[in-house]
């Protein structure tokens, strides 16, 4: 990391740092990362996985089926395995696995509370929404979290999927569905609520904030169509005071639904993932969307217990040398783009 004054977030992010080309008035530092990568094209990674996994098994008696547009119905214990059975375009199907991890977002915790575990969380569903404006920014660039808010906090970065393209955001709204644009799912998200007093008990922890209070209030706001981008220009200022309202694009289709769970016993907002795993074979991991880090650090967990539970064999060392980058040189200083974190509430010692 290196602390970055004015002078130097102009050579990295002009549009941050200028206003048509003159110093913006706010006092400005920010801390900036230059020598690691900031942005990953999970999908593509994914396909890489799926070519390589069937690259290593050709010539060998091991075999490995990919099976997708399937919707898994139930999963029932048996012995020490699992029967589950999947509904396809062909009929019913039915697995049977001595290992079992989920990984559904939201849906993980249905599918938990389904076989009777993870009774102990609730689901607060919170959709985040985006913006798109021409090339403004190099790398990414966040704004310093509010610590008195379980949301993330406003952020631009170039989008991977979107080339020539900025994305800012996210919003956070909180909304009864486990998926973004499928209404369907308003019925699953009452099944994970489990409204009781412990569930009231949190929402009232969160609402007699003055900050969350605001923040909740404005990000509804933010989903009229016609006030939302005027609003949301506010906001996207703090880190390009020169953005007009006609740069803004709202990102139709972008933005998911992140799954914050709440601990009913210990009556409190969980942030980040979590991770149920009831029985030995059996794991349910509940990963914030997009949360593609947390789901490659879960992946590393889950496949230490495969190998412990089937007795595989498998090459530790190649995998911190590919995922962690153990034993290899460090990046080109100048190879990735910058990641900076301005902060406009600057504090003097």
């Amino acid at each position: 990391m290196e602390l970055l004054e004015p002078e130097q977030i102009a050579q990295w992010e002009p549009h941050v740092a200028l206003v048509d080309g003159v110093p913006r008035r706010e006092e400005l530092v920010a801390i900036g990362i230059r020598s690691t990568y900031t942005a990953v094209d999970y999908e593509q990674l994914a396909e890489s996985f799926v070519e390589q996994a069937h690259a290593a098994v050709v010539g060998s008696d091991r075999q490995l089926e990919l099976g997708l547009g399937q919707r898994v119905e139930r999963i029932t214990p048996e012995g020490e395995a699992f029967l589950v059975d999947a509904s396809t375009a062909a009929g019913p199907r039915r697995y049977r696995a001595r290992h079992v991890v989920v990984c559904a977002g939201a849906h993980s915790l249905l599918m938990a509370q389904q076989l009777g575990y993870g009774l102990e969380y609730s689901c607060l569903p919170v959709a985040g929404s985006f913006y798109f404006t021409p090339d403004l920014l190099k790398g990414k660039v966040y704004t310093v979290q509010n610590d008195k808010l379980p949301f993330a906090a406003i952020h631009g970065d170039p989008d991977v999927r979107a080339p020539g393209q900025t994305r800012f955001g996210p919003t956070a709204l909180l909304l009864p569905l486990l998926e973004r644009y499928r209404p369907a799912s308003f019925f699953e998200f009452l099944k994970v609520l489990r409204l009781d007093w412990s569930v009231l008990a949190v929402f009232w922890q969160l609402l007699r904030v003055a900050d969350i209070r605001s923040y909740i209030l404005r990000n509804l706001l933010f989903e009229v169509p016609w006030l939302r981008r005027r609003l949301f220009l506010a906001d996207a200022r703090k880190i390009v005071p020169g953005m007009q309202l006609e740069d803004l694009r709202f990102a139709e289709g972008y933005g998911g639904v992140r799954p914050q769970l709440i601990h009913k016993g210990e009556r409190r907002l969980m942030l980040g993932e979590a991770r149920i795993a009831p029985r030995p074979g059996l794991v349910f991991n509940v990963t914030p969307s997009p949360g593609g880090t947390c789901c490659l650090g879960n992946a590393a967990i889950d496949l230490e217990a495969i190998v412990a539970r089937l007795g595989c064999g498998f090459d530790q060392a190649r995998l911190a040398r590919e995922l962690y980058g153990d034993g290899e040189p460090p990046q080109a200083a100048s190879a990735p783009p910058p990641l900076i974190r301005p902060d406009w509430r600057r504090r003097r010692p």
